[in-house]
């Protein structure tokens, strides 16, 4: 491809989208300026597809819909101030979800970057030449099945939503999307139907990113999001279910030098509460009625999962939340923790209240709180000297309960980093704030469909 210079790049266009039911692939295509189009392909398995009108018509709004988010991989290597949608309009209330998920899923990318994109994306919404946009009819009905499609990333959280639904009865294919051997091993463990799903990048993005593109975060699980509302409906499930927690919905404090707080940036925005009620509420406005899309867990914090995970060894020898060392698939459990990142202190931290210390240590390989060298990773947990880390980890009072809660268990309180949190951080903390059971308690708003919440809430509160 031509070179490519970021700062003289003026729009970002969506060329065409286009889905062949023959083989299950999707093309998304993309362009700066007038420059070559960028395909991205994402193919779901079980083609071919057998649509009648009305489905094929609701794959098509789906498709578009993902088109338009998953261009955020793109959009960002050049943060143009115009963008152009090529081939078809969208409403107001369309570009407004997507105004909000580009601008907060990338908060943490301008952050890095030192970008304001505030005020600076804005979808076009209005006509074609030959296409008056009118305001979008209510979706219909598609009569799809109660089955669900279970996504699954190879951690805990996933498997604790795939065990709830199992024991409540719900239909379910756990699906994936990418080529993870750890993510395949995990969902092969859980002995149900699975769903792998393809998704492959355009390869001239990787060149861009080498002569010099913004990089950075990107809102992950919205994209993956919009993709298996696209499998679920070409498979008949009624239901995509994440595994999404309360606690994904608060970000990291930004403290200027002295001490003033100065914005929040959330890591994982997509994965929060703000994310899932917009999506969901819009796929199943314009998508289809009856395709019902949510997080099991939204009312539960990250503490009450972990204690859920615990009540079960199934899948000790499995799973594995470590971003850094994720790609690697060894026999002992240790080779699926770098032990090292904030996902696996976390996951430590999280776990070490409610199970016992050899069974963690057994997962993890080491006790990674006996390691002095680990405790500005620790710190970054408890909000102590530094903010909350830009990964998926509980809310800053959480790790300070665990943490806590270890305090008081003579297992525990020898290991250096918690008798340094004793000694230093404690005495500095409100007691009223250290207590675990008060994070248990499930609470919140959520969309989990009410004959499946009755089944699962329960369970969860044990």
């Amino acid at each position: 491809m031509t070179s490519f210079d970021r700062d003289a790049i003026r729009t970002f266009r969506f060329v065409r989208c286009g889905f062949d039911a023959a083989t299950g692939v999707a093309e998304l295509a993309y362009a700066f300026d007038d420059g070559p189009d960028l395909v991205e392909t994402v193919t779901v398995p079980g083609a071919p597809f057998v649509l009648d009108d009305q489905r094929a018509a609701a794959v098509e709004r789906a498709l578009r819909l993902l088109h338009l988010i998953a261009g955020v991989s793109y959009y960002k290597a050049a943060v143009p101030e115009q963008i152009r949608i090529d081939g078809y309009a969208i409403d107001a209330a369309t570009a407004a979800l997507l105004e909000q998920v580009y601008l907060n899923g990338l908060g943490e990318f301008a952050y890095r970057n030192g970008l304001d994109l505030h005020g600076r994306i804005r979808f076009p919404v209005g006509v074609l030449a030959d296409e008056a946009v009118a305001p979008a009819s209510a979706a219909p009905a598609l009569g799809l099945a109660a089955r669900a499609l279970v996504a699954i990333g190879g951690g805990k959280d996933s498997l604790v939503s795939i065990e709830a639904l199992r024991a409540a009865g719900v239909d379910q294919v756990v699906t994936w999307i990418g080529g993870s051997q750890l993510i395949r091993t995990c969902a092969e463990r859980t002995g149900l139907p699975t769903l792998n799903i393809g998704r492959a990048l355009a390869p001239a993005l990787f060149e861009i990113n080498r002569q010099g593109a913004w990089n950075g975060h990107i809102p992950v699980t919205a994209v993956n999001s919009a993709i298996l509302v696209l499998a679920a409906l070409l498979t008949g499930a009624g239901q995509v279910v994440f595994s999404n927690e309360r606690s994904a919905s608060y970000g990291s404090l930004i403290v200027a030098a002295d001490g003033t707080v100065t914005g929040e940036v959330n890591h994982q925005w997509s994965k929060g509460w703000a994310f899932e009620r917009a999506f969901g509420e819009h796929v199943e406005a314009t998508v289809a009625a009856d395709l019902h899309y949510y997080s099991l867990l939204r009312p539960l914090s990250e503490l009450a999962v972990a204690r859920q995970f615990t009540k079960s060894d199934h899948y000790d020898a499995y799973f594995s939340s470590c971003n850094r060392n994720f790609h690697i698939l060894g026999e002992k459990p240790a080779q699926r923790w770098c032990g090292l990142c904030p996902k696996c202190h976390f996951v430590f931290l999280a776990l070490a209240p409610f199970m016992p210390k050899t069974r963690l240590v057994r997962i993890f390989g080491r006790n990674l709180l006996d390691d002095v060298s680990q405790a500005p990773g620790f710190d970054a947990l408890l909000e102590f000297q530094d903010h909350k880390p830009f990964e998926c980890v509980g809310e800053g009072r959480e790790s300070r309960a665990a943490m806590a809660a270890l305090a008081a268990r003579a297992d525990w309180r020898e290991d250096v980093l918690v008798a340094r949190f004793v000694r230093e951080i404690q005495p500095q903390l409100d007691a009223r704030e250290l207590a675990v059971d008060a994070l248990l308690v499930i609470d919140g708003e959520h969309r989990v469909p009410a004959a499946v919440w009755e089944r699962v809430s329960a369970r969860f509160a044990a």
